[in-house]
This record gives C-alpha cells, sequence and structure tokens, in this order.
C-alpha cells in the first residue's frame, strides 16, 4: 500500500492505493466516520488488477478539515480535487453508505468521466428522509465524561453491526470516530439534507447497487435505487453494516467483476 497526500483548496487529501499505477483506476469512498481503512483488505484485493485508491473524506482520516458546516455537496469537492491531482481522468467509483451518497453527487457532476458506479449500502434521500430528519436519533454521538465511560458507549452502539472475532474491525471503527469526536455526526447529518433525488438523472455511468442482508438500514433502498436509475441489485452473501471489512474477498470480486462489465 502506498500512503500519500495531494493538496487542495481544503487543505492536504490523504488517500491510499495499491496495485500499477497506471492501471484503470477505482476511487473508494468510506461512510461517516470512517477513514480510508474501511478498505484495508478490499485495497490489495482490487489492486491487485486495477489501481486501487481509497481517499480519506474531507473533515476525516488525515485529509483536512474545513470549519464550516459539512455538505454532500463539499465532500464531492474535495474528491474531485483529489482526483484531479492524481490524474483519474477516468475512473470507476465505488462508495459505501455515506461514501455512496458523495459518490452520486460525484457521478452526477463528472457524468462520462465515470467509467460505472457500485452503490455499496447506500440510503436512498429523498423528501421523506429530509422531513423527517430532525426527529432521528443521533447516530454515533456520544457527550465525553470523566470516567471514560462514554467511549463503552460509542462501542456499544456498533457492537451489534459486528460478529464475534470482528473487534479489530470495530477497533478501527473506534480509532476514526474518535479522531473526529467533536464532529462525530455531521456526515450523517450531510446526508439527510443531500437532494439526491434531484441529482440521480443526471447520472450516466452503469450502476450497481449492493447491500449486505443484515444492513437493514440500507436494503431497503436497492428497490429505489432500481426505481430511479433502472439499475442492476444485489444483496450479497452476508454481513451488516461494516461489509467491505467483513466481507473483503466477496465485496473486492463484485467490484472487480462490475468494472470489468463494460
Amino acid at each position: 500500500m502506498r500512503k500519500g497526500y495531494v493538496p487542495s483548496s481544503f487543505g492536504q487529501l490523504h488517500y491510499v492505493e495499491c496495485g500499477d499505477a497506471a492501471g484503470e483506476p477505482v476511487l473508494m469512498l468510506h461512510q461517516t466516520p470512517r477513514s480510508w481503512t474501511e478498505y484495508l483488505d478490499v485495497l490489495p484485493l482490487v489492486g491487485a488488477e486495477r489501481r486501487a485508491v481509497a481517499m480519506d473524506t474531507l473533515g476525516f482520516g488525515a485529509s483536512a478539515r474545513p470549519e464550516g458546516p459539512f455538505s454532500i455537496e463539499l465532500f464531492a469537492d474535495a474528491a474531485e480535487e483529489l482526483a484531479d491531482a492524481l490524474g483519474l481522468d477516468r475512473f470507476h467509483l465505488v462508495g459505501h453508505h455515506t461514501g455512496g451518497v458523495i459518490a452520486v453527487e460525484l457521478a452526477a457532476r463528472l457524468q462520462d468521466r465515470v467509467a460505472s458506479l457500485l452503490l455499496s449500502a447506500t440510503p436512498f434521500v429523498d423528501d421523506e428522509k429530509r422531513r423527517t430528519a430532525a426527529a432521528r436519533k443521533p447516530v454515533d454521538h456520544v457527550d465525553p465524561v470523566p470516567d471514560g465511560s462514554h467511549l463503552l458507549d460509542l462501542w456499544n452502539r456498533r457492537r451489534g453491526f459486528y460478529e464475534e472475532g470482528q473487534e479489530a474491525a470495530l477497533t478501527r471503527f473506534m480509532v476514526d470516530a474518535l479522531s473526529v469526536l467533536d464532529r462525530v455526526e455531521e456526515g450523517h447529518v450531510a446526508v439527510r439534507a443531500y437532494e439526491m433525488d434531484r441529482r440521480l438523472p443526471h447520472i450516466t455511468a452503469r450502476v450497481l447497487a449492493v447491500c449486505a442482508p443484515g444492513d437493514h438500514y440500507s436494503l431497503p433502498a436497492l428497490e429505489k435505487f432500481a426505481a430511479a436509475l433502472g439499475c442492476e441489485t444485489r444483496v450479497l452473501s452476508g454481513g451488516h453494516v461494516p461489509l467491505p471489512e467483513q466481507l473483503p474477498g466477496e465485496f473486492a470480486k463484485t467490484v472487480l467483476e462490475w468494472t470489468a462489465a463494460g
């Protein structure tokens, strides 16, 4: 794996890549509040056949953190700048959860520059989701307390998504979440405010929407994406919210097959 930074109008953006730098590029975008490590085991598998790049979303991981409010459009601005800086003239795009929402915006604005789009467990944001956003409970917000019990609270909020033996992946989540604890919820807020349904008609790339069978948050979105885009959908063999970490082999195989489809 090769780690690097590129300059941007926001500050430095961090990324990690595997594979031949001259190979067909695949840009992978992670969920909130994660970092590139969500694709830790996927990168070398995709990199065996492609130029696999995973970036830290603006405001997360080791990428620059703007002071102003987050938005999907802002995240996409930074991703576009990274793609430009890395010379990704035409590339495949993969996004998981929040990363999928960012990928929708990026594909809508770049159109034919995106060779294909793979949306993994991506929420479908429509008028209903925006209307009810204020009433939804925080996903990852915890208030720090002197005895540190908020750390266990944060762990337990995500514990049900991971099986026994997957504590290393959950620990990576904790590292990512704690590094942005003061703004940990803002990515979720940005998703709920995004006008996705108005951007979907601008996508020209081939689209595949996939989801883990245990991810009941995002599974219903497959039918909505199929109806809105006429795209293919697929339910993978297992997993939950942290699908790329739980089934890296199947996830990478799906990416490679889809990006090779034409």
